[in-house]
């Protein structure tokens, strides 16, 4: 089955909205079988709408239209659609119940644009919003299945889940489909791809492998695709056991969704020890990182943001002349920085950072990108030096992606 989605949206258009629904989308749909083709975003114009309906329908047996749903004029997608299918809008007395409920539990009184929002295409199949104002609408025609949702992410994401994705398990004879997701820091995707042809060249025909590179990691994705659940579930397995033991213990870091942050996280709490850290060209950023993780107040002590030199000697007793000699971008002063913090909190383990993000500042010597990273425990200290390219924003995710994996491999197991 092969599906199109069509996103709608001025806002999305000129780079005010970023458009998630149709990355969300396309992953739910793919992961139960459903081969996404196509993704297109059109203007809330009424022959936009229509030519993208009509070069969708010649294409595709099912097509995701978001957005244009909404009670104001420029929201016209449901008048298209009624034109498009040759219906009418009628008053539709289970939507205007739902909108009358749901605003009642809200303490908002219904309005004239509220109920014009129960007018819908009188040969649709209806989809409850229970979160929303604007009911889906199913229609099938000429053998294509066509789902009208509304563009609020949170409205979108429920009812594809609730209504959509049970029926299209239901009416259609869909693959079964698995993927698992290989985790793995430090290595860029070039060394892997290269690493890594033998493994791909023995790969089992239904079995693909993706490569989906970030900004501090690598994520190895294995799809299968099958007539039998079972069979890919147990193929895919097996294949993964096989591309982990080609990964490095220090780089790879997790399956599928798992965080570096949670990992990291989970170990400290394991051992009962604490962190701290102290960041220079990171700027907050793997406190940050820490922090985002629920029940991280369990092993997590504080950071110091030692940006400037002078707070590198004040309050971690950086030496003034390993600054002078060296610089703040410097193994002699990162190290410093780490053991400095460890004992500022009194924690079992500490990161630090101390770099030139950019975009300027560098020197022949020590170029854009040079990025010196330390962990301490009370038994020793590790520092290394990176070279992370030119780009402030990717440097300072990949030191904090490197940092968090550098103590993950100092706590012993």
């Amino acid at each position: 089955m092969r599906a199109e989605i069509i996103s709608i949206g001025d806002e999305i258009l000129i780079g005010q909205v970023v458009n998630s629904n149709a990355a969300w989308i396309g992953e739910a749909m793919t992961g139960i079988g459903i081969e996404v083709s196509r993704n297109m975003t059109i203007a809330d114009r009424g022959e936009d709408i229509r030519a993208a309906l009509k070069e969708s329908s010649e294409r595709a047996d099912l097509v995701i239209i978001t957005g244009g749903l909404g009670p104001t004029r420029d929201d016209i997608t449901k008048k298209v659609l009624a034109e498009f299918f040759s219906s009418k809008l009628v008053k539709s007395e289970e939507a205007l119940q739902g909108i009358r409920e749901l605003l009642g539990s809200r303490g908002v009184n219904m309005n004239p644009l509220n109920e014009e929002q129960a007018m819908v295409p009188d040969n649709c199949d209806l989809l409850p919003n229970r979160f929303g104002t604007a009911s889906g609408m199913w229609f099938s025609k000429d053998g294509t299945e066509f789902i009208s949702l509304p563009g609020v992410p949170y409205e979108m994401k429920a009812m594809i889940t609730g209504h959509v994705l049970p029926r299209l398990r239901d009416e259609f004879s869909l693959p079964a489909i698995e993927y698992k997701t290989i985790l793995v820091q430090g290595i860029p995707e070039s060394h892997l791809a290269s690493s890594l042809e033998e493994f791909e060249d023995q790969l089992p025909s239904n079995v693909k492998l993706a490569y989906l590179p970030s900004p501090g990691r690598v994520r190895l994705r294995l799809t299968g695709t099958g007539d039998d659940w079972q069979t890919i579930n147990q193929l895919i397995d097996k294949e993964s056991v096989k591309l982990r033991e080609r990964i490095p213990e220090e780089n790879f870091y997790g399956f599928d969704n798992e965080q570096l942050e949670r990992v990291l996280g989970k170990l400290l709490k394991e051992k009962g020890a604490t962190l701290a850290t102290a960041e220079s060209c990171t700027g907050g950023s793997i406190a940050q990182m820490i922090t985002s993780v629920p029940g991280s107040s369990a092993y997590f002590l504080g950071s110091v943001v030692a940006y400037s030199n002078d707070i590198k000697e004040k309050i971690l007793g950086v030496r003034q002349d390993s600054l002078v000699e060296f610089g703040a971008v410097s193994e002699e002063v990162v190290r410093q920085m780490a053991e400095g913090v460890r004992r500022v909190y009194d924690a079992d383990y500490s990161i630090a950072t101390s770099g030139i993000a950019g975009p300027d500042g560098g020197t022949p010597e020590k170029p854009l990108g040079t990025t010196w990273i330390a962990v301490a425990s009370g038994e020793r200290t590790v520092a290394d030096v990176f070279q992370f390219g030119e780009h402030r924003g990717r440097n300072i995710q990949k030191a904090s992606m490197t940092g968090l994996n550098m103590l993950r491999m100092l706590i012993p197991g």
